[in-house]
């Protein structure tokens, strides 16, 4: 299993790097709109850049979310049910999600195929560089669930969120 740890881990990195350079673009876009608001200014474009930002940021942070728990996550009754019925929730939840999310991938790029015909206003980005980030969320909590299922079979977890220290 080290070598599928090891995949682990490396999409979670970029998951985390993915997720840490959009919020950066993001802080830097919004002191960009402050600053320049308060010096009379205000570039159109930090607005644009924001939205898109925050987009990615999310894309990548859905999946992220998913593994920690920190997605909406509504154990307080399944977790206090006797035996193996609190796992097999768990399971059959991660089952439901990563089918969702994979099923929805094909219409997710349908969407992202649209955009190549549109591009953003103040950035002149094409849209399907933006629409992608539907894709991306979609994709990330498909293998992020899929690695949960995975795990669970196999017996290396038992499908409770992983926190960030333990890993």
């Amino acid at each position: 299993m080290r070598i599928a740890d090891t995949i682990i881990h490396v999409i979670t990195r970029i998951a985390q790097w993915g997720t840490g350079l959009s919020f950066a673009v993001l802080i830097g876009a919004v002191l960009i709109q402050v600053t320049g608001r308060l010096t009379g200014f205000s570039p159109v474009w930090t607005e644009e850049l924001t939205r898109y930002a925050l987009l990615y940021s999310v894309a990548f942070g859905a999946g992220l979310a998913f593994r920690t728990g920190d997605l909406v996550n509504v154990d307080v009754v399944c977790e206090y049910l006797p035996g193996k019925l609190p796992w097999l929730l768990r399971l059959v939840s991660a089952i439901a999600t990563c089918a969702l999310a994979l099923f929805l991938l094909f219409h997710a790029w349908r969407y992202v195929a649209i955009g190549k015909m549109q591009t953003s206003p103040a950035l002149g980005v094409r849209m399907d560089f933006i629409h992608f980030t539907v894709w991306l969320m979609l994709a990330m909590l498909a293998v992020f669930a899929g690695l949960r299922v995975l795990g669970m079979l196999t017996g290396t977890e038992d499908g409770k969120p992983v926190k960030a220290d333990e890993e």
